[in-house]
């Protein structure tokens, strides 16, 4: 870094995303995109609107926010759009937390959340999750502090049921609970219906996963008007055009594509059951994934391996570095073809570990 970088960032080790290499043609599986294009409905919103590029998008996407609003039976007022989920979070951590209110989130779970506190400089705890990856709900009830909790998490793919959810919510009544549901349409439940009875509740999604935008850059926080306020005035604080004219205008073609959006849902679903079960039969031992992705590890060979050895084979898959999960990799849900590609490459290798 420069002699000019600013102190308080000295020490911050950034997030690191999902590779993106391009020496050659890869079975991509690594960042938990959707395998399936947007709809051409929303390629010719975001085409038309591309021809306008010299104006300014609208600061406040009002037919963006209110069909979204919509879709979950809440208000327009209750929804901020934003550029992708994690600037969502990212104002959640400036927003909600401090000194005061220091934030928790588990020790395994998305690597932005730690990179938040420490830009921001917000105190925080990170609590181990069990030993099977599940949260032990009972960590978080009336914890007294910002809570963070990806449902399903990430990158177990484990889901809290909403009941879960509603207890750490209720005991908790002076502190935001922020609940990050990227992968709720795979399986998990939505705790946006509890916004009208939790005015503590912020509950953000992303367009980037089940409604194949995440070239978009497209999120949503949902909570009440008081906590819609106030992320909307970090937002015009910082950057009123947060979410482009393209991404606006392929959003509200997105909604308008409910049904097909929900059967690639169903799709990915049924091809993560045949994943897992076939992972399964070679050995692997896998966590009950409610997301569009599995998380799984092999006792015959190390995580860092088989992604190093799947890579030579063009497939990519995700692997952390962290003791608790160095075995595992992350692998995402693909086509019935790119699934088909997976395995066989898995089995190629297995087969040199006899």
């Amino acid at each position: 870094m420069s002699r000019f970088f600013s102190e308080k960032y000295s020490r911050l080790v950034p997030y690191t995303p999902g590779e993106q290499p391009r020496d050659m043609e890869y079975v991509k599986l690594n960042t938990n995109e959707s395998p399936f294009a947007p709809p051409p409905s929303v390629v010719e919103a975001a085409r038309r609107e591309a021809e306008r590029l010299e104006l300014y998008p609208a600061p406040e996407p009002v037919e963006l926010c209110k069909k979204f609003a919509s879709s979950l039976g809440v208000l327009p007022t209750e929804v901020i759009a934003v550029n992708g989920s994690d600037e969502i979070l990212d104002f959640a951590f400036k927003c909600f937390c401090g000194k005061r209110h220091p934030a928790v989130f588990p020790d395994i779970t998305y690597g932005f959340y730690e990179v938040f506190a420490e830009a921001d400089g917000v105190p925080y705890e990170k609590i181990p999750l069990r030993e099977d990856f599940t949260v032990d709900v009972d960590d978080y009830v009336g914890v007294g502090k910002t809570v963070f909790i990806a449902n399903p998490n990430a990158p177990t793919g484990i889901a809290l049921p909403l009941s879960d959810i509603e207890r750490i919510v209720a005991s908790n009544p002076d502190n935001v609970v922020v609940i990050d549901e990227a992968y709720v349409d795979f399986g998990g439940e939505s705790a946006a219906g509890l916004i009208h009875k939790y005015d503590n509740l912020l509950v953000t999604q992303t367009f980037s996963k089940s409604r194949s935008m995440a070239g978009a850059r497209l999120g949503f926080g949902i909570a009440c008007e008081e906590l819609i306020r106030d992320l909307n005035t970090l937002k015009y604080s910082t950057n009123p055009y947060n979410v482009n004219r393209m991404t606006q205008a392929a959003g509200c073609a997105v909604l308008d594509e409910d049904d097909l959006i929900k059967e690639n849902c169903r799709t990915i679903v049924s091809n993560r059951e045949y994943l897992t079960a076939e992972l399964r039969s070679f050995g692997f031992v896998t966590t009950d994934s409610s997301a569009n992705f599995v998380f799984a590890r092999h006792p015959k060979i190390s995580g860092e391996e088989l992604y190093l050895e799947l890579k030579k084979r063009g497939v990519l898959v995700r692997h952390f570095t962290g003791e608790r999960i160095k075995e595992y990799c992350r692998i995402t849900v693909g086509s019935a073809g790119q699934i088909g590609i997976l395995l066989e490459k898995t089995k190629e290798i297995l087969e040199e570990k006899k």
